[in-house]
């Protein structure tokens, strides 16, 4: 079955070509069967070709089409590599991917940009999938520009508001920086080890270059540049919480489930590049602790729905990379499946909420919904619950092993896992704000709606959007206990000792997100607007207003960058408006108008003139061959 391996990017890059070639013009219910029926394919296939390797021998299976391109000893095809890593992205791809496609038939029904937007989706999972598929670098990269195009155009699919092109220009622009680093890096690796071939690649530096080689640094340095970017982590996470602008479908699929995870997938699969360099290591770590901690601070003072999902999610992601960076590399691949799965779950019910308060993101001005909506506030509370780590949620597995794998950590454990914790901590908070300021207490949203213009507040969710969240909620409980076959594909990776903690450090772990629940409650439950509730007396607290306006404004990192990027970059543009560069051109340009101007004063058509002027050229020219 792993002859099919090609087929998988196929059929949904068929499904873009037929939406896009048909410019619209095909009947709506015809665009849903192209764009959902194309990924539904893939997903089938992508289960009998998991099922034909998990069931064999666990041998990796390179599958080559054809020669991409050839100069010299460069010579890259169309190669697709699996392996267990491999198996479990493109299952996570396709399977959510189709879940989230058929929600947006319902999601998008009433937009003219349908069949538009179904093309782009199409495009975007073929280009994910070949990222997770390619053999080689040049076609990972391929992939990781294909879904940062997507990602451009789906960001800004209502392009009549030009706020939404404004995010999806920052976020072409600021992956556009990691984007590049990481190309800085493929050349680096095949200047010194002479192939881009993945395999051969990381058989060659290991051979070849020591632990903590200079050209070993400088190379997974560049790779984690271009995963930072595309992963939205420090420095570089201030693209994701504006992309939040695009449909709620692609905020689930691009930004919570996949392509998010790239940069997640690329340290993964390179990890023996990290390995050879440990400080590069450590530093994926510290980033990824200082990006959950950061976002899970941000995320407390959100008032938008889907913007506390999004910087749920980078904070979500800084424990892929926490646990990437200790080693733990099975447990952040867990993670990111049992985070597509919950974190997908929420993001589309957060849609249903949204489409059936007419758009409304802003949670203070919901309440009182979970009678209302209970198909979204059943959702919620699942998604929550697992995104927070509660026992027997899937979340609590793939978090509890990351916690146990920084504890082992021989040099920073106890840091590291205090670090998660407190994030763990913070999840819970602001998870269960979002549940019960949104779902609890008095309804806001009355007089807006209940009116001629809305109409009462009524759950929006036919079959094609209740069936995948019901599918996603079953998962978000029971995915801990999905096996994730990558012990082979990490078999010769560094393996810390795995700690053992006491009961008291473990019931610390299971207990501080309830208490986070419980804290969340106590500020945010039915009667924690009253007068002298301990939310209230928070807010009198020193410092409490300077502290919220700093998270709520996500540490003013986009002011930052403003200040020391932006508006210099701006400065010299303006000082450079006539651009030094060009005035030498329009310089040349002046002077050949004059000559001409010149020259055509001379055209008078008078003959003794012209007779006058011939003699006295041939005078001069005469004259000065005679001085020569």
């Amino acid at each position: 079955m792993a002859e099919w391996l090609g087929l998988l990017p196929a059929f949904p890059l068929a499904g873009f070509l037929a939406l896009v070639l048909t410019g619209g013009r095909l009947p709506r219910r015809s665009a849903g069967i192209v764009g959902v029926g194309s990924v539904a394919i893939s997903f089938l296939l992508a289960l009998v070709i998991a099922g034909d390797y998990l069931t064999g021998p666990p041998e990796p299976v390179t599958i080559t089409l054809w020669t991409w391109m050839s100069a010299g000893e460069f010579a890259p095809g169309i190669s697709f590599y699996l392996d267990g890593l491999s198996v479990v992205m493109i299952l996570i791809i396709t399977g959510v991917g189709f879940l989230i496609h058929l929600y947006s038939t319902g999601f998008m029904a009433g937009d003219p940009g349908f069949a538009r937007f179904f093309s782009y989706m199409n495009l975007f999972v073929a280009s994910m999938l070949i990222l997770v598929l390619a053999d080689n670098l040049v076609l990972l990269y391929l992939g990781w520009e294909g879904v940062g195009l997507c990602s451009y155009l789906l960001i800004g699919f209502w392009y009549d508001n030009p706020a939404n092109g404004a995010a999806a220009r920052k976020a072409f622009v600021v992956t556009r920086v990691g984007d590049t680093s990481m190309a800085i890096g493929l050349f680096l690796l095949f200047a010194e080890l002479g192939t881009l071939d993945i395999q051969q690649l990381l058989a060659a530096a290991g051979g070849q270059w020591e632990i903590g080689s200079g050209v070993a640094v400088a190379a997974a340095a560049l790779l984690l540049g271009g995963a930072v970017g595309k992963s939205a982590q420090l420095p570089l996470q201030t693209w994701l919480p504006d992309a939040m602008a695009g449909p709620t479908p692609i905020s689930a699929l691009i930004h919570a489930a996949t392509m998010v995870t790239a940069g997640v997938y690329l340290i993964a699969r390179t990890h023996v590049l990290f390995e050879l360099a440990p400080s590069v290591q450590l530093l994926v770590a510290i980033i990824g602790l200082l990006t959950l901690l950061l976002a899970g601070f941000t995320a407390l003072m959100q008032r938008d729905i889907k913007r506390i999902l999004a910087y749920s999610t980078i904070s979500q992601i800084g424990y892929m990379f926490l646990a990437l960076g200790v080693g733990a590399w099975s447990a952040a691949v867990f993670h990111l499946m049992t985070h597509a799965f919950f974190k997908a779950l929420l993001f589309l019910a957060a849609g249903t909420v949204i489409l059936s308060l007419h758009h409304e993101h802003d949670i203070f001005r919901m309440g009182g919904m979970r009678k209302r909506l209970p198909l979204a506030y059943w959702s919620f509370l699942i998604g929550s619950a697992a995104l927070t780590a509660l026992p027997f949620t899937s979340g609590f597995y793939s978090k509890d092993e990351i916690l146990l794998a920084a504890l082992a950590q021989p040099d920073y454990g106890v840091l590291l896992w205090s670090g998660g914790v407190l994030g763990a901590f913070l999840t819970a908070v602001y998870s269960f704000r979002l549940v019960f300021v949104a779902f609890f207490g008095p309804m806001h949203f009355r007089q807006e709606t209940e009116d001629a213009h809305h109409g009462p507040v009524r759950e929006i969710a036919g079959i094609s959007m209740a069936l995948p969240l019901v599918v996603l909620a079953l998962l978000s409980l029971v995915g801990g206990f999905i096996p994730v076959p990558v012990e082979a594909v990490f078999a010769s990776a560094t393996q810390y000792e795995e700690a053992h903690p006491s009961m008291l450090l473990h019931g610390i772990m299971i207990a501080i997100p309830i208490v986070g629940v419980v804290l969340s409650w106590l500020l945010y439950g039915e009667r924690a607007h009253e007068a002298g509730s301990l939310r209230q007396r928070m807010t009198t607290l020193p410092g409490a207003g300077f502290l919220q306006r700093l998270w709520f404004n996500g540490w003013y990192m986009d002011a930052l960058y403003n200040a020391l990027l932006v508006r210099p970059f701006v400065a010299i543009a303006r000082l450079n408006r006539h651009d030094l560069v060009d005035q030498g051109v329009t310089f040349s340009s002046f002077m050949a108008q004059v000559g001409n101007r010149l020259l055509v004063l001379t055209q008078t058509g008078n003959l003794r003139w012209y007779g006058v002027s011939m003699v006295a050229g041939l005078v001069v020219v005469l004259a000065i061959g005679a001085w020569i």
